[in-house]
């Protein structure tokens, strides 16, 4: 589905997944020609994928990072593979982590890259179904869709850097809803009013307000 959409995946595949090299001999003249060639040995990964070696001395812990086109067999295309390998230099004992990419362009500081970004995506797509209506718009069509998700994803983005303001840091996104909703029914109120009342009884009554709902006071907040 996500190749359908032209995109592609970066993810880990399990330590000791079963990863064929693609066959590389001759055909044999019958037959569909053959596709799988020797299975990956993690006890001797092979020294030509060999992109990076180095060694933490503080951990004494060496890291060995490998790159290689590979199959799999519940996978219908090539996939990128990088593996990385920690040996323990004290203990002898050895790690691996398999990661992936359908795209064979990318080299292996990307892939690595790309993939310790996770936790930051689902953090923002975490915030933006529980605070910023991503999860409650009921539109089926491309535009709408497309509109709605853009706007809940700014917004997560949007909160942030007003929370980075020095006055709202420790803020939580609860309390800066209900700081600026306490703020919209304050103006809201005063349009009602046959006079315009002073700045500061607006002042007053806009701390009051904003800080109804929240969690943590934000009677500091201007």
């Amino acid at each position: 589905m996500v190749r359908q959409c032209g995109l592609h995946i970066i993810s880990k595949l399990q330590k000791n997944s079963a990863l064929l090299f693609p066959y590389s001999g001759e055909y044999a003249g019958r037959g569909s020609p053959r596709k799988y060639g020797d299975a990956i040995d993690y006890d001797n990964l092979p020294e030509p994928y060999l992109k990076s070696d180095t060694i933490d001395e503080d951990k004494n812990i060496q890291t060995k990072i490998y790159q290689m086109e590979m199959l799999h067999r519940k996978f219908a295309d090539r996939l990128n593979i990088v593996i990385i390998e920690k040996i323990n230099l004290s203990t002898g004992k050895i790690a691996h982590v398999n990661l992936f990419s359908t795209d064979l362009t990318l080299d292996y500081e990307k892939i690595i890259d790309y993939y310790s970004l996770r936790f930051q995506i689902e953090f923002v797509f975490r915030d933006a179904k529980q605070y910023w209506g991503m999860e409650d718009f009921m539109n089926t069509k491309e535009t709408p869709i497309h509109n709605w998700a853009n706007l809940s994803t700014f917004m997560v983005n949007f909160s942030h850097g007003l929370r980075q303001n020095s006055t709202m840091k420790e803020m939580s996104i609860l309390d800066l809803k209900a700081h600026y909703h306490g703020l919209k029914y304050v103006k809201e109120v005063f349009k009602l009013l046959p006079n315009l009342a002073n700045e500061y009884l607006i002042q007053k009554v806009s701390i009051k307000i904003a800080n109804l709902g929240a969690i943590h006071s934000t009677e500091r907040v201007g």
